[in-house]
């Protein structure tokens, strides 16, 4: 591809990118000079049904032929709908919808702030996150987010946050002092390397927060939607969080975010204190029902455990083959990652040339994400794929 243009008329904050994608359609992706991959990154987590669904882009078609945009200071009639779906998912709550899900994080460091005025909480301010993980890249979801990787150059970033080791309980209940507004954390690490949050440790972290009154907040950002086997990742334990975080795969690939508050909580936020232009549009609620609407009807979580038991125990027999190469696999649903001993750049390289996307994450991890409605042919290309291209790294480091 020619990317002296790329190059001219945009910011590089990105590395230069290998390919120019041009069209996608459910699990495939092509390129500008027509070659066909399999795309296993989703947009990293993002068209959990597939490029351009059909039930998708006819839904989001018809609402642009009606409207698309209008201010939040009237009733979106599809806001209320999808407001009422999703509170139908999470819990006794309400919504509120913004763009992405740094936004969405935004909002819930918003909330412990509102709630820190408010009798229950009064002259609290921390904010306990875990070490590793990774809430978005705006100033508030930056100070969030422990990694120097993406601190560096922003700093100084907001008081008032601190930090604890993912399933280490005993710090968290060390940390957890009388200043600490709310907990604040992925159920799965994502860009931090596939880390689950275990059952027991989520379980543990609630009982702490209902002991030493804060709030327990939770990112399902990119675990969200179906991906790993549950509507939210954080159902799988049985908790019930305060606050959540959404955006990602709510859209299919149209923006949207949004942040769940319990019912209890609901009153914090009054009229002025937090606003967005576009947030929960008519054409972004649009598309989030037709996501809604086709994991629903085609069955996709249970799709995503299912697809997911088979992409794992394929990747988990590579693991085996390869020891000197793999260390494991993590994950769950299709939230899933290989785990290399090494720099994966050369593996993902080779995967790329021979039709496989895959996207790289924290700890020398590959990600596998593929949309939940994947199929097994798709998945067993998919293996073959990283199959040779570790045999050729094998193979070129052993000479």
């Amino acid at each position: 591809m020619d990317s002296t243009d790329h190059k001219k008329f945009l910011i590089g904050n990105y590395a230069s990118p290998a390919l120019e994608i041009i069209r996608g359609e459910g699990a495939r992706l092509w390129d500008s000079q027509e070659k066909e991959f399999l795309d296993f990154t989703s947009g990293i987590a993002v068209t959990n049904i597939g490029h351009c669904h059909p039930h998708w882009t006819e839904k989001i078609s018809k609402q642009a032929e009606m409207i698309v945009h209008c201010s939040n200071l009237f009733s979106i009639p599809e806001q209320v709908r999808l407001a009422q779906r999703l509170v139908s998912e999470i819990g006794a709550g309400k919504m509120l919808f913004c763009n992405s899900g740094a936004e969405a994080n935004e909002g819930l460091i918003k909330f412990a702030r509102l709630a820190s005025e408010t009798p229950d909480f009064q002259g609290k301010s921390k904010i306990l996150a875990a070490e590793n993980a990774f809430h978005g890249r705006t100033m508030g979801a930056l100070s969030a987010t422990a990694s120097p990787k993406y601190r560096k150059g922003f700093e100084p970033l907001l008081d008032g946050f601190e930090f604890a080791p993912l399933n280490d309980l005993e710090a968290w209940d060390r940390k957890l002092d009388d200043q600490t507004i709310a907990v604040l954390i992925e159920s799965i690490q994502g860009e931090g390397g596939i880390h689950e949050a275990k059952d027991d440790f989520l379980q543990g972290l609630e009982k702490l927060c209902r002991e030493k009154n804060a709030l327990l907040m939770i990112d399902e950002v990119q675990s969200g939607i179906g991906r790993t086997g549950d509507f939210l990742a954080f159902q799988q334990s049985g908790i019930s969080p305060d606050a959540v975080a959404l955006a990602k795969g709510l859209g299919g690939g149209f923006p949207i975010g949004a942040f769940w508050i319990s019912e209890q909580w609901t009153g914090v936020f009054k009229p002025g204190s937090h606003g967005t232009t576009f947030g929960g549009s008519p054409l972004a609620c649009a598309a989030a029902h037709a996501v809604l609407d086709v994991i629903e009807n085609e069955g996709l979580i249970a799709a995503a455990r299912e697809k997911g038991h088979v992409l794992g125990t394929g990747l988990s027999r590579l693991v085996q083959s390869f020891p000197e190469i793999l260390e494991g696999v993590r994950g769950r649903g299709l939230m899933l990652a290989l785990a290399l001993k090494e720099d994966p750049s050369e593996v993902i390289g080779s995967m790329r040339e021979n039709g496989l996307l895959v996207v790289a994450a924290a700890g020398n991890v590959i990600r596998f994400l593929p949309p939940l409605n994947v199929d097994d042919d798709a998945i067993e290309k998919a293996l073959k794929i990283t199959e040779d291209a570790l045999v050729s790294f094998q193979t070129k480091h052993k000479e």
